[in-house]
């Protein structure tokens, strides 16, 4: 909607009229307490994901460059060699890329920048490893 990236979930019905109850609350001068619903299996499946020191990133701009992941992941001290933007097979950037971190604790201590801007848009992180990256990197080649 408008400049900003939509997700839509399917929630349970508790979730719902969580929701409403927040709204009213709202309305009727009660702080605001709306959230909105992430996908439970979605979070849980990368909370519990093994990391191997890789991360998959989704949704870049198309115009993102290595220096722009090195400031997205500041406090990591990444080089351009640990960056691996993927591309497509007219050669442009898919949106997509792999970051190697020094170790599997820096990858899953990254894992807070999942769904962070950069730039204008929505990132998602995903543990990843060597074979998925190596297979992504050759396809877009």
């Amino acid at each position: 909607m408008g400049r900003r990236y939509v997700e839509v979930f399917r929630s349970q019905r508790q979730e719902y009229y969580k929701a409403i109850s927040n709204e009213v609350a709202d309305a009727r001068g009660g702080s605001p307490r709306v959230s909105v619903p992430r996908a439970k299996s979605h979070d849980e499946a990368k909370d519990s994901a093994e990391h191997t020191g890789i991360l998959r990133l989704r949704g870049l701009p198309f115009s993102a460059g290595k220096e722009d992941i090195i400031e997205f992941f500041s406090e990591f001290g990444l080089s351009e060699d640990d960056i691996h933007i993927i591309l497509n097979a007219d050669g442009r950037a898919s949106g997509e890329a792999y970051v190697e971190f020094r170790s599997a604790e820096d990858s899953k201590a990254a894992m807070v920048k999942d769904r962070k801007v950069l730039g204008s848009r929505y990132i998602e992180l995903f543990p990843s490893t060597p074979d998925e990256m190596d297979d992504a990197i050759s396809r877009g080649r």
